[in-house]
Parts: structure tokens; sequence; C-alpha cells
């Protein structure tokens, strides 16, 4: 069966990338729309792949000595409005609930945009000297976020997401675990999503509402759109000082407390399609997928049963070390099972027919590069080992040469309103450090500063859009 036939309802990636998007989520069940605008579901095949993100990630968290612990969804009104500057920026995607059963609370309830209000409040009473620091707790948890225009795990109005909450005595402690976070997600973008980033610190308009500084990774979708993968805020005492989380320290001053937070969300998935998807559907970087290997037995009525029986014998040999699947349907012809799991973004398939088993072999086919190839039984474990391997590799190699193929120095404003517009991607350029430079260019072109890298180009310009002398140059994008 050939690809037009299979997923015809896939527009082609390159004609029209966002309704390939949304094809390719739907078709390969990893989520669907629920008849509440802006909510999806998740269904199991695409909550299998954010398990075991989650679970890698955790595993991460765990090993930097953080560890798990869960606060309300509901926060009361008065302690939400206490931070002026981080209400006001979340007063938009704030949803209320006014009525407990039938009758109308005295004091609104705001169901967590994110949780620092309600986490900061209970902090005041855990944090009385420097003995009770640091704090170092993550939760797993939903957010609601009103969002006017929604895409499937993109931007939904309830979505899934971890946030470190965390409270240290110095200010150097504080910064310290901030960009140790940032790290934690910098590793789990490019060794397990095979996704390479940008990391660096956000500019005084684009910070989270509230912080002293936030740094993210930002990574480049296959439609030439950044998308910011994860955050990590350094809040400072700000918070502290606002809910009263103080310590008597060793030399018996009492002081305020410096904290942190940081998130990555469900939107990870949409980073895993747009990065490494193509027009045959998903590819999932092996040490992520759901399913990493599966099995699809060719046979007819005389030799089914043996065939049936290698098999199983080679899942068995397999599945103490990867994710297996023995796809034994009969319903479906096996071209059929061919384009769904390429379509599902299974890392490799194994066909087994009667004359692979005449030849103690079977057929290996990648999902990365598409190659077919056989190879002989003997150290079957150890060689589909080493195609997962250089399967990960490879595709963290093909997202890479993306970046850099689209991320250029512009230093001309005509230019890089031209660029912006036609080919997009990153736009590396002057930049003053002026917020009125930075607000005039995304009003004039759409394109945001994603992060002043950590890494500096060693050169000196002029303001992309001002001419002012300036060493700062910053990654410009378009984004979601």
């Amino acid at each position: 069966m050939s690809k037009k036939e299979f997923v015809k309802d896939i527009p082609l990636k390159n004609e029209n990338f966002s309704s390939w998007y949304t094809s390719v989520v739907r078709k390969a069940e990893l989520s669907d729309y629920t008849s509440l605008k802006g909510c999806m579901v998740i269904k199991p095949y695409g909550f299998a792949l954010w398990e075991n993100i989650k679970n890698t990630l955790d595993n991460k968290f765990k090993a930097t000595g953080h560890k798990n612990a869960y606060f309300p969804l509901f926060i009361p009104e008065n302690l939400l409005k206490k931070e002026a500057e981080h209400v006001e920026g979340f007063a938009p995607e704030v949803a209320w609930v006014t009525h407990g059963g039938n009758e109308e609370l005295e004091e609104r309830l705001a169901i967590r945009p994110t949780s620092e209000a309600i986490i900061c409040s209970i902090y005041s009473s855990w944090v009385k000297s420097y003995r009770d620091l640091p704090i170092l707790i993550n939760q797993w948890a939903n957010v609601v976020r009103w969002e006017k225009v929604t895409r499937l795990f993109l931007r939904t109005t309830e979505f899934l997401w971890q946030e470190g909450h965390t409270v240290h005595r110095t200010a150097k402690e504080a910064e310290e675990e901030t960009l140790r976070m940032l790290d934690v997600y910098i590793e789990l973008l490019e060794k397990d999503l095979a996704i390479p980033v940008i990391p660096g610190e956000k500019t005084e308009r684009e910070k989270f509402a509230g912080a002293l500084r936030t740094y993210s990774v930002e990574a480049l979708m296959g439609d030439g759109k950044a998308l910011q993968a994860g955050t990590s805020h350094n809040l400072g005492q700000h918070f502290a000082k606002v809910f009263n989380i103080k310590f008597l320290d060793e030399d018996q001053i009492e002081k305020y407390a410096w904290q942190t937070s940081w998130g990555v969300s469900t939107r990870l998935i949409g980073a895993v399609i747009m990065v490494h998807g193509d027009d045959y559907g998903l590819k999932l970087p092996p040490k992520i997928a759901p399913i990493q290997v599966v099995i699809v037995p060719i046979f007819r009525k005389n030799n089914k049963d043996a065939v049936l029986k290698e098999a199983d014998r080679i899942k068995a040999l397999l599945a103490p070390n990867f994710r297996v699947e023995l796809d034994i349907r009969e319903e479906y012809t096996p071209g059929w099972k061919f384009n769904e799991w390429e379509l599902k973004g299974v890392p490799l398939r194994i066909e087994l027919g009667p004359r692979d088993i005449e030849n103690k072999s079977v057929v290996l086919v990648r999902r990365d590069t598409r190659e077919k190839n056989v190879y002989t039984m003997e150290n079957l474990e150890e060689q589909v080992g080493k195609l997962l391997n250089n399967i990960q590799e490879n595709m963290f190699l093909q997202a890479k040469k993306f970046l850099d193929d689209n991320t250029r120095i512009i230093e001309d404003y005509e230019l890089f309103k031209k660029e912006i517009e036609e080919n997009k991607g990153f736009i590396i350029a002057p930049w003053c450090g002026g917020s009125e430079c930075e607000k005039n260019i995304k009003t004039e072109t759409k394109a945001t500063i994603r992060n002043i890298p950590f890494k500096k180009i060693g050169k000196k310009g002029k303001c992309i859009y001002c001419g002012k002398e300036t060493e700062l140059y910053v990654y410009f994008a378009r984004s979601y």
C-alpha cells in the first residue's frame, strides 16, 4: 500500500505545516479534541509518550536532590493578588470558581495558572530557621490558562506539567539552582528527545512575571518557528517579601529567603512531533518512544504457526531490554501495518517471514532513514541495541543540522524583516538592550527576542533597529 493511500488525510509537511501537525497528532492517536473548547484528551499512546518523558525527567530531578509533593489546585483570590506584577501577568488567562455547589463563594478561587502564590503562602509557615533550608520540591500537576487560540499539545486551556519550587539561604545558592535545573532541561531535550536547543536569558519584557531573572531553552520547529521548551526562573527575594518567607540565620539575624521556580509541560510532545516528524508521520527518539521495536510477522495459513512461534521467541528475547510490540492482527495486511507503525513513529521495525526463518535472519527497518537491511539472528539483541543508539544519535544530528542551516547573523533591518517573513528560523542580530527597540521590532515583524545567549558572539555591531553601538547579539524568531 502506498504512502498516498494510507496517509491521504495528512497534508505534506512543507505545504501546510499546521494541518500536517494536527493530522499527525490525531491519526497517530496521540490526542484529540473534546466537546469543551480548548481542551484535549490525551489518548493512551500519547500518554505513554508523556509518561516516558515524565519518568526520565523525574529521575533527573531526584538525582539532583529534589522530592515530589502536591499542592492545592485552587488559589484564593487574596493570595493571587498579593503579588501585583505576578497577577497582572496572568490575569487574562485565569479561570475563576465563583460557586461551590449552589452557593456563591465569599471569595473567588483561581484555578492555578501556576502555583507560586499558593506554594509561597505555605512555605511561609514551613521556613523558620536556616536549618529548614534548602527546600527542594517539585510537583507534577495540571494547570489551566484560558487561551484564546489553542492547538493540541502546544497551547490548550488545560495541560500537564511539572513545576519546581525551591527555597534557599543565599542569592548564590538560588542562582546555582536556577542554572542547574536549566542544565537538566538541556540534557533532557538534547540527550533524550534529540532536540538541540539554544539556552540563554530572557529580556526584561519576556521574563516571567515577578522573577528576578528568567532563563529558557529555545528549540527550532520544522516550520522555522521557535518554541520555548522549558524555563527556569530565579525569583530572587520578591515572592519571599510578599509572602513573608523569612528565616533566622546562623548569625541570629532574620533574613528573607531566596527562591526559584522552573517547569516544562506536555508542550514537549508537540516539540518532538514538529522537530522530527515527516510526511509519513511521527519519528520518535528511541529513548522516549512508547514502543521501541515492533515485530511484524508475515505468514500464510500453511506457515502461520511456525512464523508466530519464532516471532514470540524474538519478542521474549528482546522484551527484557526494550519496549517491544508484536503485531499479530490478521485483519490487516503486512503493508498496512508497516505504514501504521511508521505513522506512529516506532524507531525500529522487525519483519519476519518463513524465508527469514530458513535463513536464520530478520529484516530490520529504521524509521529515521527508512533503510531496510537483513541481519542474521545471531546477536540480534546486540544489533537492535546498536541500531536504536544510532537512530537516537542520528535524529539529534539531523535536527542540529536543520537548526544550524536556519540560524544566521543579520545586521541590516530591511534584510532582517525580509528573512523573518520569508525564511523564518533564528536570526542573530545586534540589539542595544533597549525595551523600546525590542517592542518596535515585535510590532513591526512579529519576531521576539527568544534569548540572550550565554555564549557571546564576540563582535561589535550596531543595534538592528536604532543603530546604537553594541556588543550584545541576541536570538530573534517568530514563535509559538
